[in-house]
């Protein structure tokens, strides 16, 4: 039902999340993400929005992905509904994945980049939609792939971040993606650079076309005028 990808840069805070679905407002449900911190996506057959409370509790107590995905997976009474996929700030990762979720189920954890998915229309969509992110975001693509590398990450990755996740998404959905069709997508992106970056397609019967149109919104110079000017916290 929902494809995602969590991406952390631990020596600089930046984490980013990424989710579609063939269902609506995928972007109040999903995905979490907290600078400094991790990230976290909660899907599945039924998703569970009182994971990222948890989660993030955990997270900012110290917790590893695989502490906080525990803690938040045993206080549910129907994990085995759930597929929840954490990344703590050093980029390790952790996925659950219950039993009665639809197939076809997957999950690729790389250092700092990892995509899970269920009820789709491959289990190739899941493994591009981590491939293609780190082929565009990293200097040492195949040494991350092949060989689970630190990802090594250009000076202008946070501005390139917002289209290396489209991109990504793209190349993802192109291979199928839900197996009903992908009708809405979103991102969000923290760091302690700049305000928050969080975009939104609620239904769309293209959510590429949607993204991208709210991405040259976002990149205008009217909006960006706006945008640099928030605080910080």
């Amino acid at each position: 039902m929902t494809l995602s990808l969590v991406h952390v840069h631990p020596e600089t805070g930046t984490v980013a999340t990424l989710t579609a679905t063939g269902g609506v407002a995928v972007g109040g449900y999903v995905h979490h993400c907290w600078r400094g911190l991790g990230a976290c996506v909660t899907q599945g057959r039924y998703t569970n929005p009182w994971y990222p409370a948890t989660i993030y509790e955990a997270l900012r107590n110290g917790a590893s992905a695989s502490q906080a995905l525990h803690a938040a997976t045993r206080g549910d009474d129907h994990p085995e509904h759930r597929q929840c996929l954490v990344m703590d700030s050093d980029g390790r990762a952790d996925v659950h994945t219950g039993a009665a979720n639809l197939p076809e189920i997957a999950a690729n954890l790389y250092p700092g980049v990892a995509a899970v998915g269920n009820m789709l229309h491959s289990r190739d969509v899941v493994a591009l939609l981590a491939q293609r992110f780190i082929h565009v975001s990293t200097l040492n693509s195949q040494a991350v792939l092949q060989n689970d590398a630190a990802p090594q990450f250009p000076a202008d990755h946070a501005q390139q971040l917002l289209g290396h996740l489209l991109s990504a998404l793209e190349a993802a959905l192109d291979e199928g993606g839900d197996a009903r069709g992908t009708r809405s997508a979103a991102l969000r992106i923290e760091s302690f650079l700049h305000a928050p970056t969080d975009l939104r397609v609620d239904w769309s019967d293209d959510v590429i076309a949607s993204l991208r149109a709210l991405e040259a919104r976002f990149r205008a110079d009217d909006f960006q005028a706006f945008w640099q000017q928030l605080p910080l916290r």
